[in-house]
């Protein structure tokens, strides 16, 4: 669940049909809001990576007696837990990318995030409520408040967390800015016997997420079927996606099915 993948909506199949819809948005203006909704959603599941790996590697280092520092995340961020042991709450846990940090994934982060959580990310009842100073996703400057809550298990023992994003903006190097937010459960299903090692995580989304593109186009997303996530290799396993855009409405992604319906028109897509 600490590793969250990203739906790259190879919906962008509106380029399967460049007519002009019959509403008043055409299918280029809905492609390039939905192109937006890509970069945004990206930035901001990375920070929820970002988050939960930061927060797992300093308990990690606070339960070593003989620890001198906090353990490395794999974005080789520099952390520091204040206070710096396990049973005091709230702690603040900072994670500072300085001048810049280039990731094995091939993203250059800079600035520093601040996480304050109420109890350690495998708890449940924890609250873990991230901000920003001058945080950077390669060029794309972030901004908001991302809060995750661990849910306790389901009925099958499998952590949920609930995830809230508020006031999510991403400024562009040109000075254009997209709007974001999100209301969300994720289920860990996979890969939580191991939480410092990511590669064998997937886990369920359910929930909806909506924003305002550079151009002022609404748009929104939310789940007729949860989608499974799988982070190796990257992919969606299945599940539904029900999208909105502008007076573009009840745009279909079927993972399931590899199929997206526009305007009663079903295209094919590769995952």
């Amino acid at each position: 669940m600490k590793k969250l993948l990203i739906p790259t909506l190879v919906v962008l199949c509106f380029g399967c049909d460049k007519e002009e819809t019959k509403t008043g948005t055409s299918s280029d203006e809905a492609l390039n809001a939905l192109s937006e909704y890509v970069i945004v959603n990206k930035v901001f599941q990375d920070i929820g990576n970002n988050n939960g790996d930061a927060v797992l590697s300093a308990e990690s280092s606070a339960s070593d007696s003989q620890a001198k520092s906090v353990e490395a995340t794999a974005l080789e961020a520099d952390i520091t837990i204040t206070p710096f042991d396990l049973i005091t709450f709230p702690k603040t846990i900072m994670l500072d990318f300085k001048t810049g940090v280039l990731g094995p994934d091939g993203i250059t982060r800079k600035g520093k995030i601040s996480i304050v959580s109420t109890d350690w990310y495998r708890e449940p009842g924890s609250i873990h409520t991230a901000t920003f100073t001058d945080y950077y996703h390669n060029e794309y400057k972030v901004e908001g408040t991302h809060v995750v809550e661990n849910l306790g298990p389901d009925s099958d023992g499998n952590l949920e967390y609930s995830v809230a994003i508020t006031d999510g903006k991403i400024t562009a190097q040109n000075g254009t800015v997209i709007e974001y937010k999100e209301n969300s459960t994720r289920t860990w299903i996979a890969g939580s016997e191991t939480p410092l090692y990511i590669w064998d995580d997937e886990y369920l989304w359910n929930g909806s997420q909506n924003g305002t593109s550079s151009t002022d186009l609404d748009y929104s997303l939310t789940t007729d079927e949860p989608l499974h996530f799988v982070l190796l290799p990257r992919s969606i396993q299945s599940g539904i996606l029900d999208v909105d855009v502008a007076d573009i409405k009840d745009i279909k992604i079927n993972f399931s099915t590899s199929t997206i319906t526009i305007l009663g028109k079903v295209y094919p897509f590769t995952k």
